[in-house]
């Protein structure tokens, strides 16, 4: 059965705050544990009044501690904007913390805008450094070696899986080069999806790290009790997103009854286009679309995001798709 896992972008809900955000995150965290999911990612955007996670080992931080056996990881920390022995120095604390439950998701954009990347000093690293970064990176968990001048304490030794993500082919040409897994950001950018999925799988070589291509794709899934109580939650993230594109982001907004349907065109096009991998609806749709998901794409895991304005609706939606997921294995065995 296809593991399923959590993103969460710690969204900051219209009329809440970030602080709230993060114990909702934690919250969330401890749910999804107990209804089995895989991992819980959280995400590095900054600039971004609706996403309470820019401190990402930060956050991670705070959910590893309010949870034991779901592993916690970064997906991702967006290494353009940091030094490599930063990051292995903050996933190493994350390590020593919490042994073998840390994974590490590299992504080579900003997580940002242009202001926040001039802010954050990207302009004295080229993007093109990112594989160089990768490698210095990953060289830090290694064991420290005699006369090592530059050490990540801690880091050194730890078990911290690193992932590959991407949102085009160039990720998983990287991803497959390293023998590393790779997530794609198909949630929001599903346009080259199968073309990296096939590029990543034929280009593979086994590493240390993995021995086999394992390709995970990120899926919004909204669940409710019926289809149409599932569409009106499922606005928020339209919202947010035209908001997102047209210079107006802001918190996360309240769902609005037939929001889709008053767009332009253009606008629903793009909503068409940038939200095409997602299931919306009640256990039944969810099931029959998750299914046709897993077989079109013959994905290796699935990371769901779920952005529902109401914290306890989100539960509910992660514990539909949970249900579901039961099911399907029953029926299977």
């Amino acid at each position: 059965m296809t593991p399923l896992s959590v993103l969460d972008l710690s969204p900051i809900p219209e009329g809440s705050d970030a602080g709230q955000a993060l114990r909702n995150s934690a919250d969330l965290a401890r749910h999804a544990e107990a209804l089995g999911y895989n991992r819980f990612w959280m995400a590095e955007h900054h600039n971004m009044p609706g996403i309470a996670s820019a401190a990402t080992a930060v956050a991670l931080a705070h959910v590893a501690t309010h949870t034991s056996t779901i592993r916690i990881g970064a997906g991702g920390v967006m290494l353009p904007n940091h030094a490599p022995i930063i990051i292995a120095e903050q996933f190493g604390t994350l390590a020593a913390l919490h042994p073998g439950r840390i994974d590490l998701g590299l992504g080579r954009a900003p997580g940002t805008d242009q202001h926040a990347a001039q802010a954050m000093r990207r302009s004295l690293v080229r993007e093109d450094d990112f594989p160089r970064d990768v490698m210095e990176l990953m060289a830090y968990f290694e064991p420290a070696q005699p006369g090592q001048a530059l050490r990540a304490v801690p880091g050194e030794g730890l078990a911290v899986q690193p992932w590959i993500l991407g949102s085009s082919t160039y990720g998983a040409q990287l991803a497959a080069v390293l023998g590393l897994p790779y997530a794609f950001a198909s949630h929001f950018a599903p346009g080259q999806m199968r073309d990296a999925m096939a590029i990543y799988r034929e280009r593979f070589r086994p590493s240390a790290h993995l021995a086999a291509p394992h390709v995970m794709l990120g899926v919004n899934v909204v669940a409710a009790a019926t289809d149409a109580e599932a569409r009106f939650l499922f606005t928020s993230l339209q919202q947010a997103f035209v908001n997102l594109r047209t210079g107006r982001a802001g918190k996360l907004p309240a769902p609005v009854e037939g929001f889709a349907e008053r767009l332009d065109p253009r606008a629903q096009t793009m909503l068409d286009n940038a939200l095409s991998c997602s299931i919306v609806g009640g256990p039944e749709t969810v099931r029959r679309e998750l299914a046709a998901f897993l077989d079109s794409t013959g994905a290796d895991e699935l990371m769901v995001t779920a952005q529902v304005h109401d914290h306890a609706a989100r539960l509910r939606s992660f514990a539909i798709l949970a249900d579901v997921r039961a099911e399907a294995a029953r029926a299977a065995a």
